[in-house]
């Protein structure tokens, strides 16, 4: 069992940030069948694996996988996030190539001694004294092949659990926040466990507050972080991510779409839980301003509500918009 013992001082500095990187070391795992990740939905690897194969086959992204194994991966290719829920791939792929040779090095060497390099090409790069700018390369390569183009609903989907969270958090506590989480964590007796880790281990948080980061490609366990050069962690699956895989955007009742028009329908649909303006854009791909004009006309024909929640106004169905719903899937067909 891992435990964090947590003080007063760490629950007013926990924090929430997203990481694109450790998504997309996580897809990466996914696409090269590295356990216990779970395989993909398959019209989201029968899109995906093609890609994945011809990286291989035309980029350095072996020696990237070189660098993963099951259980842990060289730190530089997915350094913590600094900025928060503000964290972009940019940010991560800054860091990576800031990374001191000297530390990249210590990186491989720990990782090859697990598993050596499977290809004398692979070897080379890693042995190479541009290591640092090579793998990142790659990185970057896969990125925008791969994952960048779903980013944006992806990272909608962190977002909305993030205000979930934060929500409960500040009404209820961090039992109530921790709840859900996964059945892997809990908060018992002042700290949080992950009751299923292998060895018993307590780490204290000593004030420095827990870094949560919600991810939808983690799935489906955890992780968590208790050594540099990430701060102490622990990395959980997203609230929605099953809705995600079953299908890439909720499907709006026809007669819906006939009687509000395709945009106003998409919305009202997607908003099966509470959500934001940006986020509902983001997952959308619609302009926010389009959006919100959208929102105020299905809020002023009382089909939606909304609420504050510190920050930002989530938005909600009623229970006629819950109806016409119901009704339109039941004229389905």
């Amino acid at each position: 069992m891992l435990r964090f013992e947590v003080g007063t001082d760490d629950l007013l500095h926990s924090r929430f940030a997203l990481s694109p990187a450790f998504e997309l070391c996580s897809l990466l795992h996914a696409l090269n069948g590295t356990p216990p990740h779970r395989a993909l939905p398959a019209h989201w690897a029968a899109r995906l694996r093609p890609v994945f194969e011809r990286l291989l086959a035309h980029s350095e992204l072996a020696a990237v996988l070189a660098l993963q194994t099951a259980s842990f991966g060289a730190n530089f290719i997915a350094l913590p996030p600094t900025a928060g829920l503000a964290q972009t791939w940019a940010d991560d792929l800054a860091a990576t190539r800031a990374t001191p040779p000297a530390t990249a090095r210590a990186d491989i060497a720990r990782c090859l001694a697990v598993r050596p390099a499977a290809s004398p090409a692979v070897a080379e790069v890693l042995a190479s004294p541009r290591v640092v700018e090579r793998v990142a390369a790659a990185l970057d390569l896969a990125w925008h092949a791969l994952l960048a183009p779903d980013w944006p609903q992806l990272r909608a989907i962190c977002e909305r659990d993030v205000v979930h969270r934060a929500g409960l958090l500040g009404r209820r506590g961090w039992a109530a926040a921790l709840g859900g989480l996964h059945s892997r964590v809990r908060w018992h007796e002042g700290g949080i466990e992950l009751p299923d880790n292998s060895t018993s281990t307590v780490v204290r948080l000593a004030g420095e507050g827990l870094l949560l980061v919600p991810s939808v490609l983690i799935q489906p366990g955890t992780a968590a972080f208790v050594d540099d050069p990430w701060p102490k962690a622990i990395v959980y699956p997203a609230r929605g991510t099953a809705a995600l895989w079953e299908s890439a955007e909720p499907t709006s009742p026809a007669a819906l779409t006939e009687l509000l028009g395709r945009s106003r329908a998409r919305l009202l649909t997607a908003l099966a839980e509470p959500a934001g303006t940006t986020q509902l854009a983001r997952s959308l791909g619609m302009a926010p301003g389009a959006v919100g004009d959208h929102l105020g006309v299905l809020r002023r024909a009382g089909l939606l509500r909304r609420a504050r929640d510190g920050r930002t106004v989530l938005y909600y169905r009623t229970p006629v918009a819950e109806a016409l719903l119901g009704a339109g899937e039941g004229t389905e067909g």
